[in-house]
């Protein structure tokens, strides 16, 4: 039984509550519905209970490194997968508390949450946007890599992808068809014809990525946009789009092509730049030990093996902002290492 809540539940479970049963379980849950303010009732220091929200993209690797997490340090560990803007939107806007934030553009983490909730964050991995479809999805038996926008801008296709005003995967959807109509290198995939179809058979019928997969199986997506790691571990077969596309390549003259895409949603205007994912403590962490251990485990531990078997690239080693680097708990910052920079993308 997992402990991954989503906004459909009205409360939370522990699996090792649940393991434990009785008082115990009862217990636990009563301290995860007051909003895990304390440490728990193991004491001080990284133990009791850690709630983490995180990008739909982590759910993957973060649910199979929960239960050794948990067994190594005695820590419960309750998630709330979302979009990584509405994950982030939950602490500085809602109010509410976790001891560790993970989303899937590190810039929501510098931007708004740096200064006034965090002093501190850490980028550990990227990934690459990709096209995900069934084997009986309309056009499918002549879509390849060298042509995927023409069987996706025909009029009996739907694609599907994320709501780009709660989650990087949608907006970075939004993108990866943007800059198939710009030149690089002094060509472009298709025209802005091309692109304005793409954008008429874009539907968005879920919040975030991880929901697309269902609604594709069941035929109601014949294509649909999101994260090459997730499409990696799906049993439905995929196409790895160009880097000119995909915003996976970190280098100057990509990010520069990559900048020529721009998403204006409620939530912001986002610029595309290449994909890297961040995670932090937050400042209002009821655990920030814990919170912290969380990290270190991910970074420097088993958690590094989960995150490439879940289909993401690691940053190695994980760096950190050099302007934040003295408000890094000690356990990640021997991990990591301080940069003013990470290729083209200014921390």
């Amino acid at each position: 039984m997992t402990k991954q809540r989503d906004d459909t539940q009205d409360g939370r479970v522990s699996r090792r509550s649940f393991l434990k049963g009785g008082a115990a379980a009862g217990a636990l849950a009563v301290a995860g519905c007051t909003g895990l303010t304390s440490n728990g009732s193991n004491g001080g220091g990284a133990s009791g209970a850690i709630l983490i929200f995180h990008a739909g993209s982590l759910a993957t690797p973060f649910s199979a490194a929960e239960p050794q997490f948990e067994e190594e340090t005695g820590i419960d560990v309750e998630r709330e997968p979302k979009g990584s803007v509405a994950s982030t939107q939950k602490i500085t806007e809602q109010g509410r508390q976790a001891s560790v934030l993970g989303v899937s553009d590190f810039r929501l983490i510098r931007d708004r949450v740096v200064p006034d909730f965090g002093d501190w964050y850490a980028i550990l991995a990227t990934n690459a946007m990709s096209i995900q479809y069934r084997e009986d999805s309309t056009g499918a038996g002549d879509i390849s890599k060298d042509n995927w926008w023409k069987g996706l801008s025909r009029d009996d296709v739907t694609i599907g992808h994320s709501d780009p005003a709660v989650d990087p995967g949608g907006y970075r959807a939004v993108m990866t068809q943007q800059l198939g109509k710009e030149f690089f290198q002094g060509e472009r995939l298709y025209d802005e014809s091309t692109y304005q179809k793409l954008r008429e058979n874009s539907v968005v019928p879920t919040g975030t990525e991880t929901n697309l997969k269902g609604q594709l199986k069941s035929g109601e997506l014949d294509y649909a946009f999101y994260y090459q790691s997730i499409s990696s571990v799906t049993d439905l077969p995929s196409i790895d789009l160009q880097p000119e596309v995909d915003l996976s390549k970190a280098s100057s003259e990509y990010a520069n092509h990559y900048a020529k895409a721009v998403v204006e949603t409620d939530s912001g205007t986002f610029e595309g730049v290449p994909i890297a994912y961040g995670i932090t403590v937050p400042s209002v962490a009821p655990n920030p030990e814990g919170g912290a251990r969380w990290i270190e485990y991910m970074i420097d531990g088993p958690g590094e093996e989960i995150l490439t078997e879940s289909g993401l690239q690691l940053v190695n080693p994980t760096v950190v902002p050099e302007s934040g680097a003295d408000s890094v708990p000690s356990s990640v910052m021997d991990a990591a290492e301080a940069q003013s920079s990470l290729g083209p993308l200014e921390l």
